[in-house]
């Protein structure tokens, strides 16, 4: 049966008023921005919960929705960790941050260098930013890119325009209130439609496995292993991890990101804007949680319903077509054999002798798995100029939601994660227009504009950077997984960022030249470190932050002596000269 047949008209009606409902509503509500108060900051009239909201649907773009329940259904709920940094980061941002860009009336992060610095360390740390959040907005639109070609059967090519374009429309019309307005619609979708698909899920289960005993075999299978506290730094997700890296992840991604600091400096005050990222703080593991936990049902639902060997469709079939369909086919073979163990095991929910054998079958399933792949990887060396993924993490959910749920909710389920998609892609093009307009056109322009002058030129800027983004879009690979792909390109730029960010607030010594040489050369070494895979992508934010900070203070306090000896020789020479005349 194919695909595109799955969707019945209710889904296409849903699915359409969504997408249509929120570009039309966020072209028309902010349709009268006539200055650059309004496009850039929303009119600094936004509430706490629209803060709170729009900050969230910023972060939880489709890679979320879309990669982290196949995440949890692969590697279990371990993922969780990596936002344990997050409540810590949000109340340093509440107490340092916030007040500091708001006393200062700044448009973006980076205006506030300039007066701390100068204006190419300004510059320095904007074009940094432009760089990740570039790459990033290409593939939060590759993601939903993905699934709409599974289930349309369309080429990735049309959809990533499609979707960059519809983006496009509302926030080159409306700027940063265009995105705050929207982005609490798409949320509420994006809550409603998650809890319909988790009791749905659990639901679907047999009648005699509960909730309870759903956890129990995922728990049996290594699914619930939540907390690591080991100190391997080959472990990617760690308690460790979660609390260093992550915090420092996080305080550049909220602190020091554009994407995020224009959601809150169109506060309507310093207190709404702490507000609303307190209310992030507290509600974003939780949801990080539920989603999670999304991932591992659907683990459980499939230990009890016939699963494919890779949830890939375009992959399976590529090799059901190759020379290899026959050792595909028997690796399928005792893939169903396996399946069909652990159904008898499991039917009366897991016993404590049963637990070994569960992990055993798991075990050889999991071989089976990686020698698919490997198949794979073999036909995408003999043509390599038609990739297929053998990675199939980012299409569990979306083979869940396509083949077991019923008509209508299946409409629901594409629009939160097209909703996720839009939100999330909007905030970036806003923010790296404004970056591009403020801290770059604007800074260097020598001639006085008039403020309908610079909206313009941030509309302009908004549909330069839509394109540059679907064409980074069109020419995405997916890497491992999605989401961790985004967290890794955020990890080789942010404690950069967030160093410089540091010093400019906390150590006033330091100067511009030693905090300008210091981040170029902090970043050449973490480039090289990444290439060369010698740390977890985590631990990339501490060391950038500290290499940064240690390299331009060594260079401060050597420029700083520097001076010291060419001012005491000037000292001594003037007073000989003085001698010499005198005698």
């Amino acid at each position: 049966m194919e695909i595109q047949s799955k969707l019945a008209l209710v889904d296409w009606i849903i699915l359409s008023i969504t997408l249509i409902f929120i570009v039309v509503y966020g072209t028309y509500v902010t349709r009268k921005n006539i200055n650059v108060q309004d496009y850039i900051k929303g009119g600094n009239d936004a509430k706490w919960w629209t803060i709170g909201l729009s900050v969230m649907a910023t972060q939880a773009s489709a890679i979320t929705f879309l990669s982290t329940p196949g995440q949890a259904f692969h590697d279990g709920m371990g993922f969780v960790q990596f936002y344990f940094g997050l409540p810590i980061a949000m109340i340093i941002i509440c107490l340092v941050f916030i007040p500091m860009y708001h006393r200062l009336k700044v448009y973006t992060a980076y205006e506030f260098l300039e007066g701390r610095f100068d204006v190419k360390t300004r510059s320095l740390t904007a074009i940094l930013f432009l760089i990740q959040r570039g790459l990033s907005a290409g593939i939060t639109i590759f993601a939903p890119a993905i699934i709409l070609s599974a289930v349309l059967g369309w080429d990735l090519f049309s959809l990533n325009i499609i979707i960059g374009f519809l983006v496009i429309i509302y926030t080159v019309s409306g700027g940063t209130k265009a995105v705050n307005v929207t982005q609490k619609q798409q949320m509420i979708i994006i809550f409603l439609g998650m809890f319909i698909a988790f009791w749905m899920i659990v639901n679907q289960l047999p009648n005699e496995i509960t909730f309870t005993k759903a956890l129990e075999i995922a728990g049996a299978s290594g699914k619930m292993e939540i907390l690591d506290f080991s100190f391997d730094l080959n472990n990617r997700y760690t308690v460790w991890t979660g609390f260093i890296g992550g915090t420092f992840l996080m305080l550049s991604y909220f602190g020091t990101d554009q994407s995020q600091v224009q959601r809150y400096l169109s506060g309507k005050s310093v207190r709404e804007s702490q507000l609303g990222m307190i209310f992030n703080g507290f509600l974003k593991v939780p949801m990080q949680f539920f989603i999670l936990l999304v991932g591992v049902m659907v683990f459980v639902f499939y230990q009890f319903n016939a699963s494919p060997l890779n949830f890939n469709p375009k992959a399976t079939e590529v090799v059901q077509n190759s020379k290899y369909a026959s050792d595909f086919q028997e690796l399928q073979t005792k893939h169903i054999d396996i399946e069909n163990s652990k159904k008898q095991l499991l039917a009366d929910g897991i016993q404590k002798h049963e637990v070994a054998e569960i992990q055993s079958l798991n075990e050889k399933d999991a071989i089976l798995k990686e020698a698919s792949k490997a198949i794979i990887d073999k036909i995408n060396i003999e043509n390599p100029l038609e990739k297929i993924e053998s990675n199939d993490k980012d299409y569990v959910f979306i083979h869940f939601i396509l083949n077991n749920l019923p008509k209508g909710l299946i409409g629901l389920l594409l629009a939160v994660i097209l909703s996720a998609a839009m939100s999330s892609t909007a905030s970036e093009l806003n923010a790296l227009a404004s970056t591009t307009a403020m801290d770059l056109y604007k800074r260097s322009n020598k001639i006085e504009k008039s403020e309908l002058h610079y909206v313009k030129a941030s509309k302009w800027f908004t549909l330069l950077w839509g394109i540059i983004s679907i064409s980074v879009a069109c020419v995405a690979n997916l890497f491992d997984n999605l989401i961790q792909l985004v967290n890794i390109i955020g990890s080789i730029f942010y404690g950069n960022v967030l160093g410089i960010f540091l010093l400019a607030f906390f150590i006033k010594y330091v100067k511009g030249n030693a905090v300008f040489i210091a981040a170029i050369i902090t970043q050449i070494l973490i480039i090289i470190i990444w290439y060369l895979d010698y740390l977890p992508y985590l631990w990339l934010n501490l060391l950038g932050c500290v290499l940064v900070m240690l390299i331009a203070i060594f260079l401060q306090f050597f420029n700083n002596l520097k001076l010291g000896y060419a001012n005491n020789q000037t000292y001594k020479m003037g007073n000989f000269r003085i001698g010499k005349n005198r005698s």
